[in-house]
Parts: C-alpha cells; sequence; structure tokens
C-alpha cells in the first residue's frame, strides 16, 4: 500500500498524539498522611534588680533626707520581698547605718521603706522588707534615707555601700 504525500506527513503527528494519549501517565488518587507533635516549654520564676545612689549631699548637722530607687523585674506572679542590707561600716545593723568617713569616723543614717520615714528597711522576709508580685516590667520602689540632726563629724567624704537583695 502506498501512501499519499500528505498523509505520510500527518502520520508523525497522529503517531505523537495518539502515543501522548495512551501513554501519559493517568493522575493517581492523591493520598496524604499526618502527624502531630507536641510543643512545650518552661518559665522559671526569674527577678533582676538594680539601684541608684542614695546621695544626701552636704550635710550640716540638720536633718538631712534623700530618695533613691531600688528597680525589681520579676516574671509574671513571681512573688518577691526586697531587703537591704546593714553596710559595711563597723557594728553597723539594719537599724543603725553609718557611713565611714575620714579617720574612720562614722555619719548614721538610716532606710525606710516610706515617705514618712517609719518603717525601716532591712533584710528580714516578713519583717522589716518590702514584698512585692512580679508582672514582667520593671517596677520601681523608692527608698528614703535620711540623716538625723546634730550629728557632728569631722569633715570630709563619707560613704557606705548597701546590698538590695531580692527573695523569690
Amino acid at each position: 500500500m502506498k501512501l499519499s504525500n500528505a498523509v505520510k506527513s500527518a502520520l508523525p503527528v497522529a503517531v505523537l498524539g495518539f502515543l501522548a494519549l495512551g501513554l501519559a501517565p493517568m493522575p493517581a488518587d492523591a493520598s496524604t498522611v499526618t502527624t502531630t507533635f507536641g510543643v512545650t516549654s518552661t518559665v522559671s520564676a526569674t527577678c533582676t534588680v538594680s539601684a541608684g545612689t542614695l546621695a544626701f549631699g552636704t550635710y550640716t548637722g540638720l536633718l538631712t533626707t534623700a530618695t533613691s530607687t531600688v528597680t525589681v523585674t520579676c516574671t509574671n506572679t513571681t512573688p518577691y520581698n526586697i531587703g537591704l542590707s546593714a553596710g559595711l561600716a563597723t557594728n553597723a545593723t539594719v537599724t543603725t547605718r553609718s557611713m565611714t568617713g575620714p579617720g574612720s569616723a562614722l555619719l548614721g543614717y538610716h532606710l525606710f521603706s516610706d515617705a514618712s520615714y517609719a518603717l525601716n528597711w532591712g533584710v528580714t522576709v516578713g519583717t522589716d522588707t518590702v514584698a512585692g508580685t512580679g508582672n514582667g516590667a520593671a517596677q520601681l520602689l523608692t527608698i528614703y534615707g535620711q540623716i538625723p540632726s546634730a550629728e557632728y563629724v569631722a569633715p570630709g567624704a563619707f560613704t557606705d555601700t548597701i546590698t538590695a537583695t531580692v527573695t523569690y
């Protein structure tokens, strides 16, 4: 059998079309598989603390007051207590703090947790510390300092160092 030129030229296209239809991959039924996984974390109770300098300025023998701020940041709902140490002066206690100056002279002062200078700020949790509850943000608490009148000491610079401790 003899094919015409038109049929001969159409034959490869027809064969390719037939092959494309017959040999093309058929879409398979789609399948899926799933799993689940847990997500966990632990939030620990933490606190940080910082404080500014309590600067009385020049003492002239008259009652002198000054304030500073202690900043505590605790995780949300974490209860805490802030205590202030006795300082570094010889024989100092939380109720008889002293700054040390020239020739080991002492200049007494007090630290309070209230603006009326009535509540001594010490270190005994439940007695003379300041309690609070963290909220995740910085919380500022004022330290009220007071040097009593009639302390007659040699002139010079007087200093002390207080440690603020957060118990949580």
